[in-house]
Protein backbone atom coordinates (compact mmCIF):
# COMPACT_ATOMS: atom_id res chain seq x y z
CA UNK A 1 0.00 0.00 0.00
CA UNK A 2 1.15 4.03 -0.64
CA UNK A 3 2.31 5.90 2.35
CA UNK A 4 4.42 8.75 3.34
CA UNK A 5 6.90 7.49 5.90
CA UNK A 6 9.59 9.39 7.76
CA UNK A 7 13.01 7.43 7.21
CA UNK A 8 14.41 10.16 9.19
CA UNK A 9 13.34 13.23 11.75
CA UNK A 10 15.52 15.85 10.16
CA UNK A 11 12.86 18.46 8.61
CA UNK A 12 10.33 17.85 4.96
CA UNK A 13 13.06 16.28 3.47
CA UNK A 14 13.11 13.02 5.59
CA UNK A 15 9.53 12.09 4.29
CA UNK A 16 9.66 9.70 1.38
CA UNK A 17 6.94 7.80 -0.66
CA UNK A 18 6.91 3.71 0.55
CA UNK A 19 5.04 0.83 -0.44
CA UNK A 20 4.39 -1.26 2.64
CA UNK A 21 2.80 -4.41 3.51
CA UNK A 22 -1.12 -3.78 3.95
CA UNK A 23 -2.61 -4.34 7.48
CA UNK A 24 -3.69 -8.05 8.23
CA UNK A 25 -7.28 -7.61 10.00
CA UNK A 26 -6.94 -8.20 13.85
CA UNK A 27 -9.85 -9.15 16.00
CA UNK A 28 -9.20 -5.93 18.62
CA UNK A 29 -9.02 -3.64 15.79
CA UNK A 30 -11.25 -2.25 13.15
CA UNK A 31 -9.56 -2.00 9.19
CA UNK A 32 -9.82 0.93 8.07
CA UNK A 33 -9.48 2.23 4.13
CA UNK A 34 -8.56 6.21 4.66
CA UNK A 35 -9.62 8.27 2.61
CA UNK A 36 -8.57 11.49 4.12
CA UNK A 37 -6.08 12.41 7.14
CA UNK A 38 -5.48 15.19 8.82
CA UNK A 39 -1.65 17.40 8.78
CA UNK A 40 -1.07 18.49 12.41
CA UNK A 41 1.77 20.67 14.27
CA UNK A 42 2.14 17.47 16.00
CA UNK A 43 3.23 15.70 12.91
CA UNK A 44 5.87 18.93 11.69
CA UNK A 45 7.57 18.55 16.17
CA UNK A 46 8.33 14.73 15.41
CA UNK A 47 9.53 15.00 11.77
CA UNK A 48 12.16 17.87 13.49
CA UNK A 49 12.99 15.33 15.46
CA UNK A 50 11.45 17.36 18.97
CA UNK A 51 9.23 14.10 20.12
CA UNK A 52 11.14 11.92 22.84
CA UNK A 53 9.02 9.07 22.53
CA UNK A 54 9.05 8.50 18.55
CA UNK A 55 11.75 6.83 16.95
CA UNK A 56 12.13 6.62 12.90
CA UNK A 57 11.03 5.60 10.62
CA UNK A 58 7.29 6.34 11.18
CA UNK A 59 4.26 7.23 8.94
CA UNK A 60 2.85 10.59 10.53
CA UNK A 61 -0.27 11.55 10.51
CA UNK A 62 -2.83 11.13 14.05
CA UNK A 63 -6.12 11.56 12.72
CA UNK A 64 -8.46 10.47 9.50
CA UNK A 65 -11.31 9.24 8.10
CA UNK A 66 -12.10 6.53 6.21
CA UNK A 67 -14.66 3.29 5.31
CA UNK A 68 -14.49 0.28 7.77
CA UNK A 69 -13.24 -2.60 5.42
CA UNK A 70 -12.83 -5.48 8.34
CA UNK A 71 -14.72 -4.71 11.68
CA UNK A 72 -13.07 -7.36 13.89
CA UNK A 73 -14.81 -8.13 16.83
CA UNK A 74 -16.36 -4.06 17.07
CA UNK A 75 -19.97 -4.80 16.17
CA UNK A 76 -19.22 -2.06 13.95
CA UNK A 77 -20.77 -2.53 10.34
CA UNK A 78 -18.34 -3.18 7.21
CA UNK A 79 -18.69 0.19 5.13
CA UNK A 80 -19.69 2.54 7.38
CA UNK A 81 -17.67 5.88 7.43
CA UNK A 82 -15.50 6.85 10.71
CA UNK A 83 -13.12 9.15 11.89
CA UNK A 84 -10.99 9.05 14.26
CA UNK A 85 -7.70 9.89 16.46
CA UNK A 86 -5.27 8.03 18.63
CA UNK A 87 -1.35 7.35 19.34
CA UNK A 88 -1.37 6.73 15.71
CA UNK A 89 1.88 8.56 14.43
CA UNK A 90 3.24 8.33 17.53
CA UNK A 91 3.50 4.99 19.27
CA UNK A 92 2.62 3.21 16.31
CA UNK A 93 2.26 4.19 11.99
CA UNK A 94 -0.01 6.86 11.83
CA UNK A 95 -2.70 7.91 9.21
CA UNK A 96 -0.56 9.06 5.95
CA UNK A 97 -1.51 5.64 4.14
CA UNK A 98 -4.04 3.64 2.80
CA UNK A 99 -5.01 1.16 5.64
CA UNK A 100 -4.91 1.63 9.16
CA UNK A 101 -5.81 -0.83 12.02
CA UNK A 102 -7.48 1.13 14.89
CA UNK A 103 -9.13 0.45 17.83
CA UNK A 104 -12.61 0.92 17.83
CA UNK A 105 -12.90 2.84 21.35
CA UNK A 106 -11.20 5.58 18.90
CA UNK A 107 -13.81 5.32 16.30
CA UNK A 108 -16.60 7.76 15.87
CA UNK A 109 -19.21 7.44 13.08
CA UNK A 110 -19.93 10.12 10.36
CA UNK A 111 -22.90 11.68 9.85
CA UNK A 112 -24.32 12.03 6.17
CA UNK A 113 -23.99 16.07 6.16
CA UNK A 114 -20.07 15.54 6.72
CA UNK A 115 -17.87 14.96 4.06
CA UNK A 116 -14.16 12.36 4.58
CA UNK A 117 -12.38 15.92 3.63
CA UNK A 118 -14.31 17.77 6.94
CA UNK A 119 -14.57 14.86 9.17
CA UNK A 120 -10.61 14.19 9.39
CA UNK A 121 -10.31 18.01 10.22
CA UNK A 122 -12.20 17.32 12.97
CA UNK A 123 -10.81 14.70 15.71
CA UNK A 124 -7.64 16.49 17.41
CA UNK A 125 -8.73 20.03 17.24
CA UNK A 126 -12.48 19.64 17.63
CA UNK A 127 -12.65 17.04 20.50
CA UNK A 128 -9.78 19.25 22.54
CA UNK A 129 -12.25 22.24 21.78
CA UNK A 130 -14.78 20.51 22.97
CA UNK A 131 -13.45 18.37 26.14
CA UNK A 132 -11.21 21.22 27.02
CA UNK A 133 -14.09 23.70 27.30
CA UNK A 134 -15.85 20.91 29.43
CA UNK A 135 -13.42 20.48 31.94
CA UNK A 136 -13.13 24.28 32.98
CA UNK A 137 -16.47 24.56 33.64
CA UNK A 138 -18.42 25.87 30.74
CA UNK A 139 -21.51 27.36 31.12
CA UNK A 140 -24.28 29.60 28.72
CA UNK A 141 -23.10 33.27 29.90
CA UNK A 142 -19.64 32.98 30.40
CA UNK A 143 -16.69 34.99 28.50
CA UNK A 144 -14.60 32.38 26.60
CA UNK A 145 -10.86 33.57 25.06
CA UNK A 146 -9.37 30.78 22.30
CA UNK A 147 -6.62 32.80 21.13
CA UNK A 148 -5.90 32.02 17.66
CA UNK A 149 -8.98 32.70 15.21
CA UNK A 150 -6.81 31.00 12.05
CA UNK A 151 -6.16 27.95 13.82
CA UNK A 152 -7.73 24.91 14.12
CA UNK A 153 -8.17 24.92 17.90
CA UNK A 154 -8.68 28.29 18.26
CA UNK A 155 -11.04 28.67 15.80
CA UNK A 156 -12.91 25.39 17.13
CA UNK A 157 -12.71 26.58 20.38
CA UNK A 158 -14.47 29.89 19.22
CA UNK A 159 -17.39 28.22 17.70
CA UNK A 160 -18.44 25.48 19.80
CA UNK A 161 -18.21 28.20 22.66
CA UNK A 162 -20.38 30.59 20.93
CA UNK A 163 -22.76 27.65 19.51
CA UNK A 164 -23.13 26.49 23.45
CA UNK A 165 -24.31 30.29 24.89
CA UNK A 166 -21.19 32.10 25.33
CA UNK A 167 -21.99 35.87 26.41
CA UNK A 168 -19.22 36.31 24.28
CA UNK A 169 -16.03 34.84 22.66
CA UNK A 170 -12.80 36.35 22.03
CA UNK A 171 -9.96 35.36 19.78
CA UNK A 172 -6.32 36.85 18.24
CA UNK A 173 -5.66 37.47 14.61
CA UNK A 174 -1.28 37.81 13.95
CA UNK A 175 -2.08 40.04 10.85
CA UNK A 176 -4.81 42.58 9.66
CA UNK A 177 -5.10 39.82 6.64
CA UNK A 178 -6.22 37.18 9.37
CA UNK A 179 -8.07 39.76 11.07
CA UNK A 180 -10.05 40.62 8.13
CA UNK A 181 -10.02 37.48 6.62
CA UNK A 182 -12.40 36.16 10.46
CA UNK A 183 -14.15 39.37 10.23
CA UNK A 184 -15.54 38.40 6.54
CA UNK A 185 -16.63 35.00 8.24
CA UNK A 186 -18.55 36.28 10.82
CA UNK A 187 -15.84 35.89 13.58
CA UNK A 188 -16.54 39.16 16.19
CA UNK A 189 -13.91 40.44 18.37
CA UNK A 190 -10.82 38.93 17.44
CA UNK A 191 -7.86 41.41 18.24
CA UNK A 192 -5.60 42.38 15.72
CA UNK A 193 -2.11 41.44 17.41
CA UNK A 194 -0.16 43.12 14.72
CA UNK A 195 -1.87 46.76 15.88
CA UNK A 196 -3.06 46.05 19.52
CA UNK A 197 -1.53 43.33 22.78
CA UNK A 198 -3.95 40.50 23.37
CA UNK A 199 -4.10 41.65 26.99
CA UNK A 200 -5.20 45.62 26.13
CA UNK A 201 -7.57 43.76 23.73
CA UNK A 202 -9.51 41.86 26.56
CA UNK A 203 -9.67 44.25 28.60
CA UNK A 204 -11.48 46.83 26.12
CA UNK A 205 -13.88 44.00 25.03
CA UNK A 206 -14.65 42.98 28.57
CA UNK A 207 -14.39 46.55 30.02
CA UNK A 208 -11.94 45.54 32.23
CA UNK A 209 -13.40 42.15 34.08
CA UNK A 210 -11.23 40.03 32.28
CA UNK A 211 -12.44 36.23 30.82
CA UNK A 212 -14.00 33.40 32.34
CA UNK A 213 -12.31 30.51 30.56
CA UNK A 214 -9.32 31.03 28.37
CA UNK A 215 -8.56 27.98 25.83
CA UNK A 216 -4.86 28.57 24.90
CA UNK A 217 -3.01 26.16 22.06
CA UNK A 218 -0.10 28.81 21.16
CA UNK A 219 2.16 29.05 24.39
CA UNK A 220 5.24 31.30 24.58
CA UNK A 221 4.21 35.14 25.51
CA UNK A 222 1.00 34.45 25.05
CA UNK A 223 0.11 32.27 27.72
CA UNK A 224 1.28 34.81 30.16
CA UNK A 225 -0.76 37.50 28.50
CA UNK A 226 -3.83 35.44 28.11
CA UNK A 227 -3.32 34.51 31.46
CA UNK A 228 -2.75 38.59 33.08
CA UNK A 229 -6.80 38.48 31.00
CA UNK A 230 -8.89 35.94 33.00
CA UNK A 231 -11.24 37.49 35.50
CA UNK A 232 -11.63 36.60 39.25
CA UNK A 233 -12.07 32.70 39.69
CA UNK A 234 -11.19 32.06 36.21
CA UNK A 235 -9.76 29.03 34.33
CA UNK A 236 -7.11 28.82 31.92
CA UNK A 237 -6.23 25.81 30.11
CA UNK A 238 -2.53 25.78 28.02
CA UNK A 239 -2.23 22.73 25.24
CA UNK A 240 0.45 23.83 22.77
CA UNK A 241 3.28 25.79 22.27
CA UNK A 242 3.79 26.74 18.67
CA UNK A 243 5.03 29.73 19.54
CA UNK A 244 7.30 28.66 22.29
CA UNK A 245 7.64 26.31 25.14
CA UNK A 246 9.04 29.03 27.90
CA UNK A 247 6.92 31.79 29.16
CA UNK A 248 6.94 33.93 32.10
CA UNK A 249 3.75 34.32 34.22
CA UNK A 250 3.22 36.66 37.34
CA UNK A 251 1.33 34.11 40.18
CA UNK A 252 -0.51 37.13 41.20
CA UNK A 253 -2.71 36.79 38.17
CA UNK A 254 -3.31 33.13 39.59
CA UNK A 255 -2.97 34.19 43.71
CA UNK A 256 -5.38 37.43 43.92
CA UNK A 257 -7.88 36.29 41.29
CA UNK A 258 -8.26 33.06 42.61
CA UNK A 259 -7.72 31.84 39.25
CA UNK A 260 -6.58 27.83 38.05
CA UNK A 261 -4.17 27.19 35.37
CA UNK A 262 -4.32 23.28 33.49
CA UNK A 263 -2.37 21.66 30.94
CA UNK A 264 -3.81 19.50 28.42
CA UNK A 265 -3.15 16.47 26.80
CA UNK A 266 -6.26 14.80 24.17
CA UNK A 267 -4.29 11.37 24.34
CA UNK A 268 -4.55 11.47 28.01
CA UNK A 269 -8.35 11.36 27.62
CA UNK A 270 -10.58 8.85 28.83
CA UNK A 271 -12.76 6.78 25.91
CA UNK A 272 -15.89 7.59 27.90
CA UNK A 273 -14.27 11.22 27.81
CA UNK A 274 -13.75 10.85 24.04
CA UNK A 275 -17.55 9.45 23.39
CA UNK A 276 -18.96 12.07 25.46
CA UNK A 277 -17.36 15.03 23.70
CA UNK A 278 -18.44 13.63 20.02
CA UNK A 279 -22.18 13.40 21.02
CA UNK A 280 -21.80 17.02 22.31
CA UNK A 281 -20.21 18.29 19.08
CA UNK A 282 -21.28 16.34 15.98
CA UNK A 283 -24.96 17.76 16.28
CA UNK A 284 -23.78 21.23 16.25
CA UNK A 285 -21.44 20.00 13.46
CA UNK A 286 -23.88 18.37 11.26
CA UNK A 287 -26.76 21.18 11.54
CA UNK A 288 -24.04 23.98 10.06
CA UNK A 289 -24.07 25.93 14.04
CA UNK A 290 -20.39 24.88 13.75
CA UNK A 291 -18.57 25.14 10.59
CA UNK A 292 -14.99 23.87 10.70
CA UNK A 293 -12.99 25.92 8.01
CA UNK A 294 -10.52 23.75 5.57
CA UNK A 295 -8.38 25.91 4.17
CA UNK A 296 -6.68 23.41 1.77
CA UNK A 297 -6.72 19.73 0.50
CA UNK A 298 -3.48 17.97 -0.96
CA UNK A 299 -3.39 14.79 -2.24
CA UNK A 300 -0.91 12.20 -0.44
CA UNK A 301 2.02 12.57 -2.36
CA UNK A 302 2.91 16.15 -1.61
CA UNK A 303 2.29 15.45 2.43
CA UNK A 304 5.82 17.09 2.52
CA UNK A 305 4.47 20.30 1.24
CA UNK A 306 1.22 20.50 3.42
CA UNK A 307 2.81 19.93 6.22
CA UNK A 308 5.63 23.01 5.17
CA UNK A 309 2.01 25.43 3.90
CA UNK A 310 0.67 24.51 7.78
CA UNK A 311 3.96 25.54 9.43
CA UNK A 312 5.34 28.59 7.26
CA UNK A 313 1.93 30.09 5.85
CA UNK A 314 0.67 29.81 9.16
CA UNK A 315 -2.79 29.23 6.82
CA UNK A 316 -6.68 30.17 8.28
CA UNK A 317 -8.66 26.91 8.60
CA UNK A 318 -7.17 23.13 8.29
CA UNK A 319 -4.84 21.91 6.24
CA UNK A 320 -6.20 17.59 4.88
CA UNK A 321 -3.95 15.15 2.37
CA UNK A 322 -6.74 13.07 -0.08
CA UNK A 323 -5.99 9.37 -0.16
Amino acid sequence: MRAIEAKTFSGYGGLWPSELPKPQPAPDRVLVRVTAAGVTPLDHTILSGGHPRVSAPRVLGNEGAGVIEDAGGSGLAVGSRVMFTGPYGVAENGTWQEWLLVKPEHLALVPDAIDDVVAASLPVAYLTAQITLTQAGFKPGMTVLAPGIGGSVGNATYQFARAQGSAKVISTAGSAAKAARASELGFEDVIDLSTEALADGVRRITAGKGVDIVIESIGGTVTSEALSSVANGGVLTTLGYSAGRKTTIDVTDLIWKRARMAGFSLFAQSAETIAAAWQDMLPLIASGSVKPIVERAYPLAEAGEALRHLIEDRPFGKVILTI
